[in-house]
């Protein structure tokens, strides 16, 4: 008989069972040894359904294929640009994927995006030595005016992020402010400059309190202790994550 042995959210380290019986599927930092699931990797358990994966509690980011991240430009030339996304490698954003417009071959491309700009862009391929492409030509890829850029843990972004967007979107809505949190663990707050505290401060709350249980009850709470305003919880299905 199949029987889950860690709960969810709890912190595991390698070795440890997770779950018995052949119902269960190991997803990332897990795997199987004979009729148990066990940990590969220290980190947090996340149930999902009958899928288990582990998110590791540190590391640094890896570039994906299609992960959506948040870059700074960092050079300009003559066929595009330079993006740098705190990752120990640089990305290059080609003029042919940089807008839907077309770009002359004699353009200023400072007009498009220029040095110190941040942006949100997508990766779109990875080498096996490590060079990235990434492309503006998605919804919602776009230069980030204005606003704040703070640094999270990147194996904490699922947690910040929330299911189905719900984390993200219980501080947008308590603060007013836009943001954006990218793969990479680069995080865009724009508002009001007092709501952008705020806001900075219970991404950091969720960050640093990833692993407790009634997580969102509790940043719930913190939001309106800090904003002096009670936050209405709004159903499942009406949650959008626009990140």
């Amino acid at each position: 008989m199949s029987k889950l042995i860690a709960k969810d959210k709890d912190i595991v380290v390698p070795g440890e069972q997770l779950a018995q019986g052949m119902e269960f599927v190991p997803g990332y930092g897990t795997y199987r040894e004979g009729d148990n699931v066990r940990a590969s990797l220290m980190g947090v358990l996340y149930v999902d359904n009958r899928a288990l994966k582990i998110i590791p509690v540190s590391g640094k980011y890896m570039p994906k294929r299609d992960d959506v991240v948040i870059g700074q430009v960092i050079d300009i030339m003559m066929s595009g640009w330079r993006v740098e996304f705190d990752c120990a490698y640089s990305a290059m954003l080609n003029v042919r994927d940089a807008s839907s417009d077309f770009i002359r071959k004699d353009a200023d491309l400072r007009e498009y995006f220029n040095i110190g700009d941040y942006i949100m862009t997508k990766i779109t391929n990875v080498t096996s030595q490590k060079l990235v492409d990434i492309t503006m030509k998605a919804p919602g890829l776009r230069r980030l005016s204005g606003g704040r850029i703070i640094k999270v843990n990147t194996n904490k972004v699922p947690r910040i992020i929330g299911k189905q967007g719900s984390m993200v979107s219980l501080v947008k809505d308590a603060t007013g402010c836009r943001i954006n949190v990218g793969q990479n663990g680069l995080v865009w707050i724009s508002g009001d400059i007092e709501q952008e505290i705020i806001a900075m401060e219970a991404i950091k709350e969720i960050e640093n309190n990833s692993h407790i249980p009634g997580l969102t009850d509790k940043i719930k709470a913190f939001l309106e202790k800090r904003t002096g305003k009670k936050i209405e919880s709004k159903p499942k299905e009406s949650v959008q994550n626009d990140n």
